[in-house]
Parts: structure tokens; C-alpha cells; sequence
């Protein structure tokens, strides 16, 4: 009789303790899908940025500061165009008229109504960091007048459309002379487009020269009372004018410092192979002396005819061409380091004299320094540079 009894009050309590948890979960259920509620009923009350495209926020939701259907000019040289003018002078941004593509763009050579030629830059509209870098060139290219850094003329934003306007450099990049047999530049077609054409290997006197334009556009940057880093030196972001004068090009990862800072904290950008081993430790600092590092890079691939971004040689084993460039250098085999496409009539002019290769690859290896404080200042750099070529 116990036994039934217990049997009974325990077939009660569970189905009590059942009823309470099912009862729990329901109200839960219920709760939930009130708040569910009180939130749709909230969001048609919140405002959407319908005037700016998903292209014009950067990071962390960035938003233009330019305004829609907007252009500036920045040169006399140039009045203000419209987007259908563009248009109309790269015929729609044709492919036959591409002349070099930029970070986030390509630039098409284009002949305004007035006859000028120009340089377009048209932004990647879903480049990542596509707006931010249109802010920046402008910024800082429409202020910038020097010989050695292409010029800005103007830009022009229509919609998510933002386009840069510049100066025609006629030879094209440095890239495409040291890299290229035949290269987009130079001879133009009946149409305006541009044909490739065969180019001939830059001299010793010549690639001398680019060096110290460089050199000296960089020391310009750094100078200015707000240094500029332009975090992006490279063959291929180096133009050349008929009388290949180098210009320093493409802006569009540049970051200004304060005189009082010595870095200014940034997210690591820059070109595989330019980069300083400082940005492989994780230092998110851009500092001038990261240009520096980038320009000594720069020297060897254009003394050597060598990409920095693919594998050197050296007793059987790969290795980077600044590793590469030590170890031939450590064995005294400078001449064997040169580009072998430069003329041989230079050696009989003695412009190709070894002590001369020797202090050029002594400067490139001092902006190379592993450590950030040891190397030098882009103004001691033109200092070796200029001491060299006289």
C-alpha cells in the first residue's frame, strides 16, 4: 500500500515540476518575442546616408566630406572639367587608353576640349580604401609644387564616381623601362590610344639621374613643416618626363606627421619587397626612415635590373634581393650585380668606373639598415648622392 502511495505523490510531483518548466520556457518564448517586436518597430525610425555610396566609407565607417558632382582645379593650366568632359576625353574610360594602374585605380591618358593632354586617375569605387585615398591626394598633391613630384592639376567627384586630374609625363613609369621590353609609352596613335613600343635600357648616367630626382623629391616631402610619408616608394610609382627626370607619383597611402612626432600610427601599407623588416615585427608606425628604407631598395632594383619582390640567387639558395645584394657585395662582385642590359660604351667613358658602383651600392646598403634610427636622413642621402656624381 506504501509502495502505491509513494508511486502516486511521485507521479504528481513530476508532473507539477513538468508543467512549471514548460510554464518557464513559454513565458521565456513569449518575453523574447516581445522584444523582437518593440525592435522592428523601432528601425523604420532611423536615418539612412542615402547620398553616399558603400564605396565612400573607409574604415571604421568613414564617410565623404566631399561633396556630390564637386571639381577643383589646383593649376592655372587647367580649368575645372566636368565628369562628362572626362568622360568624353578617355571615351568612357576606354582600355585603350590605359596607361598605368595606381593603388585602387588605373590612369588613361586623356586630351581635354582645350587641347591639353592629361594624366586620369579614376578610383576604384569598391576599393577598400578607395575614398580615403582620393581625400589624401588631394590634400596633399593639389599643395605640393616641386620638380620632382607630379604635379595635381585637379580632381573631379560625380556620384561614387572620384577621378584625379595631373600632369602628362610622357615617358611612362620607371618600372616599365627597367622591367618592360615593350611598354605602353611614347608613340601615340591617330586615335589618341597608345601603342606599346620597344624600349631601350636606361643608361648608367641615366638611371643616376632618376635616383638623385627621387631622392630629392623625398627630401622634399620630409622637409615640409608637416613631413609627408609616402609609404609607397617603388619603381612603378616613379614617372618620367622626355628629359627622364624622375616624378614621384601615386599618393594614395601617404600619411602626414607633425614636426613634434616622429611617426604617425597607421595600419602597415607599402609593396611587398619595398617594405622594412620593421613592419614584419608588427610596428604599426609610419616613419620617414620607412621611406628611406624603400629608396635604398629602390636604388638596387634599378642598378641591377632585379624585381625586389621575386627570389635572387645566391650559391644555389633563394634569398631577397637585399640579402642577395649583401652577400655579392661581401664578395667584392659589384660589377656582376649590374643591370647586363646597360650599354658597354659607358665602361669606355668611365662612367661605369668600380669605385663609383662601389659607393652607389654603399649608399643603397646604408638606407637598407635593419634598424630604423641608423639609417640616414633623406637630406644626408642627396648630401652621398651629389657627392658621387661630381
Amino acid at each position: 500500500m506504501n509502495s502505491i502511495f509513494l508511486s502516486i505523490v511521485a507521479a504528481v510531483v513530476s508532473f507539477f515540476l513538468i508543467t512549471l518548466i514548460f510554464g518557464f520556457f513559454y513565458f521565456l518564448c513569449k518575453s523574447l518575442k516581445r522584444r523582437r517586436r518593440t525592435h522592428h518597430h523601432h528601425i523604420p525610425q532611423t536615418r539612412a546616408v542615402r547620398s553616399v555610396p558603400p564605396a565612400t566609407a573607409g574604415r571604421g565607417g568613414e564617410l565623404s566630406s566631399v561633396t556630390i558632382d564637386e571639381s577643383a582645379s589646383f593649376d592655372p593650366s587647367l580649368n575645372r572639367v566636368s565628369m562628362e568632359e572626362l568622360k568624353l576625353a578617355t571615351k568612357n574610360f576606354s582600355s585603350d587608353l590605359i596607361i598605368g594602374d595606381g593603388s585602387f585605380g588605373y590612369v588613361y591618358k586623356a586630351s581635354l576640349s582645350d587641347g591639353v593632354t592629361v594624366a586620369i586617375k579614376k578610383l576604384d569605387p569598391d576599393a577598400f580604401q578607395g575614398f580615403r585615398e582620393f581625400r589624401a591626394e588631394m590634400e596633399t598633391l593639389g599643395k605640393l609644387r616641386h620638380r620632382n613630384i607630379v604635379k595635381m592639376l585637379g580632381y573631379c567627384a560625380s556620384g561614387s564616381d572620384r577621378v584625379l586630374i595631373y600632369e602628362f609625363l610622357e615617358r611612362g613609369s620607371l618600372d616599365q623601362w627597367l622591367h618592360d621590353t615593350y611598354s605602353p609609352v611614347s608613340k601615340e596613335r591617330s586615335d589618341d590610344s597608345v601603342a606599346s613600343v620597344k624600349l631601350l635600357p636606361l643608361s648608367w648616367e641615366t638611371r643616376n639621374k632618376v635616383v638623385r630626382g627621387v631622392a630629392n623629391g623625398l627630401m622634399y616631402l620630409h622637409g615640409l613643416d608637416t613631413a609627408i610619408i609616402h609609404r609607397d616608394i617603388k619603381a612603378s610609382n616613379v614617372l618620367l618626363d622626355l628629359d627622364f627626370e624622375a616624378h614621384i607619383a601615386d599618393f594614395g597611402l601617404a600619411r602626414t606627421v607633425d614636426a613634434s612626432h616622429s611617426h604617425v600610427s597607421t595600419q602597415v601599407a607599402g609593396t611587398m619587397g619595398y617594405m622594412p623588416p620593421e613592419y614584419k615585427d608588427g610596428v604599426m608606425a609610419a616613419t620617414v626612415k620607412a621611406d628611406v628604407y624603400s629608396f635604398g631598395i629602390l636604388m638596387f632594383e634599378i642598378a641591377t635590373g632585379e624585381r625586389p619582390n621575386l627570389p635572387m640567387v645566391f650559391n644555389g639558395k633563394e634569398m631577397g634581393l637585399i640579402e642577395w645584394a649583401r652577400k655579392m657585395m661581401a664578395h667584392n662582385r659589384y660589377e656582376e650585380m649590374l643591370d647586363g642590359s646597360m650599354p658597354e660604351k659607358e665602361k669606355e667613358k668611365g662612367l661605369l668606373s668600380e669605385e663609383k658602383v662601389k659607393e652607389y651600392f654603399s649608399i643603397a646598403c646604408k638606407c637598407c639598415n635593419e634598424t630604423n634610427a641608423d639609417r640616414p636622413t633623406m637630406a644626408e642621402v642627396v648630401d652621398l648622392l651629389n657627392r658621387l656624381s661630381s
